[in-house]
């Protein structure tokens, strides 16, 4: 078997060095959620710059967010989006997304964000309901990983033919791949890995970078 290289944190830092272009807002964003306990729920600079790269790759006017944080991700896509786009960011808690809304006020794209704080199955079942099937262009899933099927059924309906699904932490540091790790968000993110395997709805790929990201390409023809 072939190995992918291991980023070591001197080929991390040469990453970051060539390739990375986070400005001061956005550093500024980070590194205040860096100081929360809850901290490993942030994105890393570099995951934040490549979802940015695919809503502007894609051309992307829609897009929908299943778990903002403090809002860095959410930052990072809105930016990419063009004047009149819309990010519909969902998450439960007022208080971490209190901590993004003045970081996207002063990057003028606050009128780009609608947030909502409820349930994400609320808000995805409210777009639905609403006729949003098939208007989404992209849709970012990082949120609590019992609910990733879930959140994956809800979100491929209402990509365009042709969006994109981006799923984060399918990797779980590992433990989907080790046999005698079980508990319920482990579990539910093995289930969800394999069954995506052979689902024919989606082009699919599953990158081996920071905590596992797999991107689900929502085929034409279906």
């Amino acid at each position: 078997m072939i190995h992918s290289l291991v980023l070591d944190d001197e080929i991390q830092q040469y990453v970051h060095d060539v390739s990375l272009r986070e400005d001061d807002l956005a550093r500024e964003l980070r590194l205040i959620t860096l100081e929360l306990s809850e901290h490993t729920m942030l994105v890393p600079p570099e995951q934040g710059q490549l979802l940015g790269f695919l809503v502007g790759l894609l051309s992307a006017t829609t897009v929908v967010e299943v778990g903002v944080f403090t809002g860095y991700s959410t930052l990072a896509m809105a930016r990419a989006l063009p004047p009149g786009g819309r990010v519909i960011a969902c998450d439960v808690s007022e208080e971490w997304t209190d901590i993004g809304r003045s970081f996207w006020e002063r990057a003028g794209v606050a009128d780009r964000i609608q947030l909502e704080l409820r349930p994400a199955v609320e808000t995805l079942d409210a777009l639905l309901d609403s006729g949003a099937a098939g208007t989404v262009d992209l849709a970012f899933v990082d949120a609590d990983k019992e609910s990733y099927s879930v959140y994956f059924e809800r979100c491929l309906e209402l990509l365009r033919p042709g969006g994109l699904m981006v799923l984060d932490n399918v990797l779980w540091s590992g433990k989907v791949a080790r046999s005698d790790e079980s508990d319920p968000e482990t579990d539910s993110l093995r289930a969800l890995n394999s069954a995506l395997r052979n689902d024919k709805r989606v082009e699919l790929s599953t990158l081996p970078v920071f905590d596992g990201i797999t991107l689900a390409y929502k085929r034409a023809d279906r």
